[in-house]
C-alpha cells in the first residue's frame, strides 16, 4: 500500500470480500485496503486468507480473516457476526466466491452440477440476502458480485458454469431494483480469462480438449490475459462513491470480448 498510488477513494468503508483469500479476491482486498477500507476477508482457505491479512497489516491497513464455508448459512452468519463485532457495519460486499467446471454437458454429473450451483449461485443468495437487510439497516452500500463474460454468451465444456454466471448477473440486476430505495447499488463485474492460478487452469483444461486459448484463440478475443489487479481496479470503482449512480450493470473487464460477440 505504501509504494503504490492512493486515491482514498475507499477511505472509511468497510468491506466484506467473500473469497477474497486468493487470485482475483485478494488483489480486490489489497486494493480495498490500500484506498482506505477496512476489510474482512471470508473463505475455507485459510493459510491464504490469513497471509493476505498480513499483507494488509505489514503495508499498514485493517483486515481480519474469518473461515467460512459459503455454501452453509450457519457458516454465513457466523463469520458475519465475526466481522461486525469485529469492524462494525459494513458497506461494501464484494460476493467473489465460485468456481469451475470444464467438463462436456453430457459427462457432467449430478453431483457436479450441485457443487458448483452451491459454491457459485447458492452461496451467492445466502450472503447477499445476510448483507441486503443488514446495510439497508445502516444506511445503504455497495454490493459487487463476481460473474462472468460467460453470463450472456455461451461456451463448449462450461454449461454449468455459464448457467451458474447467468444466474448471478440475474442477482445483481434484482438486488439493484428491488434495493435501490434502501440506499443500495448493486452491480457485476464480468471479467474474460484472468492470471489467476483458477483462470489458468481453465486454460489448460480447455486446451487439453482441443481449443487453443492460449496462442490464437486469446489473441482473437480479448488480446491478451488479463491480470487480476484489472478486475480488482474495477471493483473498486463500483464499490468506491466515484460510481454513486452506477446500479444494476454488468461491467465486462475483457478488452472488447464480449462487444465483438
Amino acid at each position: 500500500m505504501t509504494d503504490q498510488i492512493r486515491t482514498g477513494r475507499l477511505d472509511g468503508k468497510v468491506a466484506v470480500i467473500t473469497g477474497g483469500a486468493a487470485g482475483m479476491g485478494r488483489a480486490t482486498a489489497l486494493a480495498f485496503a490500500r484506498e482506505g477500507a477496512t476489510v474482512s476477508i471470508l473463505d475455507i482457505q485459510e493459510e491464504a486468507g490469513q497471509e493476505t491479512v498480513r499483507m494488509i497489516q505489514d503495508a499498514g491497513g485493517r483486515a481480519a480473516f474469518f473461515a467460512c464455508d459459503v455454501t452453509k448459512a450457519d457458516q454465513i452468519d457466523a463469520a458475519f457476526d465475526a466481522a461486525v463485532a469485529t469492524f462494525g457495519p459494513y458497506n461494501v460486499l464484494f460476493n467473489h466466491a465460485g468456481s469451475i467446471i470444464v467438463k462436456p454437458l453430457h459427462e457432467t454429473t449430478e453431483e457436479e452440477y450441485d457443487w458448483l450451483m452451491d459454491l457459485n449461485v447458492k452461496s451467492a443468495f445466502l450472503v447477499t440476502r445476510r448483507a441486503v437487510k443488514e446495510m439497508a439497516a445502516s444506511g445503504g452500500g455497495s454490493i459487487v458480485i463476481t460473474s462472468s463474460i460467460a453470463a450472456e454468451l455461451g461456451y463448449a465444456l462450461e454449461s454449468v458454469y455459464c448457467m451458474s454466471k447467468g444466474a448471478v448477473l440475474q442477482l445483481s440486476r434484482t438486488i439493484s431494483t428491488e434495493y435501490r430505495d434502501a440506499g443500495i447499488r448493486c452491480n457485476a463485474v464480468c471479467p474474460g480469462f484472468v492470471e489467476t492460478a483458477h483462470g489458468l487452469k481453465e486454460i489448460a483444461e480447455l486446451d487439453a480438449a482441443g481449443q487453443e486459448w492460449e496462442d490464437s484463440g486469446m489473441a482473437a478475443t480479448q488480446g491478451r490475459i488479463c491480470y487480476p489487479e484489472e478486475v480488482a481496479n474495477t471493483v473498486v470503482f463500483l464499490a468506491s462513491d466515484d460510481a454513486s449512480f452506477v446500479n444494476g450493470t454488468a461491467t465486462y473487464v475483457d478488452n472488447g470480448w464480449h462487444a465483438k460477440g
